[in-house]
């Protein structure tokens, strides 16, 4: 009974009272999870660049090299897995609880699944991608053998997310919070322990990362089979429902590939960084972990605007979803302009954590005064992504986002950058993709309107669910 009630206090009620203040509670949670999961990587560069002797700058620019790479391996899939989020939020507002449990199952099973399709085509393809990427020679080897570690851990990476998604449809968000603030910690312990004992520098920092990866998805894993929540996890009944997996790949595929543009797009944007050396390679690296950090923090009020609608749309409340999309862009402008004050205002401060090479340094100060300049335009498209999908709309955000970022940034490196080769030219289609993709995706919500076009024309499918929720 006491699991229970602790259960019930975790979960928040979207359905009834105000928002302002439950937005944060259910964004926040979210920001510190990315921010944590990125914190394995910032580690392993912090840990490289303060043990690895003279040879840091090239260990961190191996592993540098690799976050292009493993960020369009893994915001496909947590994107796939937000489709699970706005199917079991939908089914809560419904009040369908066998659609939610078959969800819940069909997504552990493709979590574990897809995780372990894409490791093994990742393994055969990691040697020829690094050298597509144009990685340099010096640095080559220990990026290919950290991005081989990695893939090894990838099934367990993927389970993980796809756990986290399922505690956010029911506005749980500590869970996975906790269970990854462990993992952190055990990360940490993990790269000194690999570093200062057998020396292994990029590959012990790689097996620390996948090792306390693992500890965090089977820790959720035990957390959903004990939980008394409607979400509640049986491992006898793991199968794959056609209906559910339909209903979450409607969603979360074309959100998977909207994520995964952005990596796509950051590829052809690493190999250029790449053609300019090392020390360009090393202050994209080090300036990256941190731009990801604000982001994380940008983009946890989209997910929070996805989950919010998901349910209110379920329950056919529908001028309640417009309320939460102006109070999530409110919210976000918020907090992502505090950090970025917070970010340029401690300026070398924080780089230092990563790399103290003058040269590294200036050049990585540069990158973020550029990128955080269009981070504006990247929260306003991002919320309303995060609102659409909410109603389940996620194939033509995708696309717009296709055309405005990748687009953008692939015509900007293959016209632009041959014939003004320097780092300032690489990092000023940052901004420039962000605007024309917050232009699109603004003039596709005007056009849509959603609420709006559910309230005129099918609002009479809602009365009798509206009531019940009332």
């Amino acid at each position: 009974m006491e699991t229970e009630r602790q259960n019930t206090k975790r979960e928040l009620d979207m359905l009834h009272g105000t928002l302002w203040d439950k937005i944060p509670l259910f964004a926040l949670p979210v920001a510190a999870t990315s921010i944590l999961e990125q914190m394995y990587n910032v580690t392993d560069l912090a840990v490289l660049g303060h043990f690895a002797g003279k040879g840091s700058t090239a260990a961190i620019a191996a592993v540098g090299a690799n976050s292009p790479v493993i960020a369009l391996i893994v915001t496909f899939f947590v994107g796939i897995a937000l489709g699970c989020t706005v199917r079991i939020a939908n089914a809560i507002g419904r009040q369908d609880e066998e659609t939610v449990h078959r969800t819940v199952h069909t997504a552990i099973s493709l979590a574990l699944l897809g995780g372990i399709l894409v490791a093994l085509l990742g393994e055969t393809l990691a040697g020829p991608l690094l050298q597509l990427l144009e990685v340099p020679e010096e640095v080559l080897p220990q990026a290919e053998l950290y991005l081989r570690i990695y893939l090894a851990g990838l099934p367990v990476i993927v389970l993980y997310n796809f756990e986290g998604a399922v505690f956010r449809s029911v506005g749980d968000t500590r869970t996975p919070l906790r269970a990854l603030v462990l993992a952190t910690i055990l990360n940490g312990l993990l790269d000194l322990l690999f570093i200062l004992g057998p020396g292994w520098m990029v590959g012990g920092v790689a097996l620390g990362t996948v090792l306390a990866n693992g500890f965090s998805a089977l820790l959720l894993l035990w957390k959903l089979c004990r939980t008394p929540s409607v979400i509640r996890l049986q491992l006898r009944k793991l199968s794959m429902d056609g209906a559910a997996l339909r209903g979450i790949l409607q969603v979360g595929l074309p959100a998977g590939l909207q994520s995964a543009v952005f990596s796509l797009a950051n590829l052809v944007i690493q190999a250029a960084v790449n053609s300019l050396g090392t020390v360009a390679l090393a202050a994209s690296s080090a300036s990256l972990n941190i731009e990801i950090i604000v982001y994380d923090v940008l983009n946890a009020f989209s997910q929070a605007c996805t989950t919010f609608v998901g349910q209110n749309f379920g329950a056919g409340q529908l001028r309640r979803c417009q309320k939460i999309l102006k109070i999530c862009l409110g919210e976000d402008i918020l907090a992502v302009g505090f950090c970025i004050v917070a970010t340029l205002g401690l300026g070398n401060r924080v780089l230092e954590l990563f790399n103290r090479d003058p040269q590294v340094m200036a050049l990585a100060h540069t990158r973020l005064t550029i990128v955080f300049s269009g981070y504006g335009f990247s929260l306003l498209y991002e919320v309303i992504s995060g609102y659409l999908r909410g109603f389940g709309i996620s194939a033509l955000p995708a696309f717009l986002t296709f055309l405005g970022v990748c687009g953008t940034r692939l015509f900007w490196i293959w016209a632009i950058f041959p014939r003004y080769p320097s780092f300032q030219t690489v990092m000023r289609v940052y901004p420039l993709s962000l605007i024309i993709t917050a232009l699109l995706l603004g003039s596709l919500l005007l056009v849509l309107r959603p609420a709006r076009r559910y309230e005129e024309k099918n609002w009479t499918m809602f009365d009798d669910k509206k009531k019940e929720v009332q």
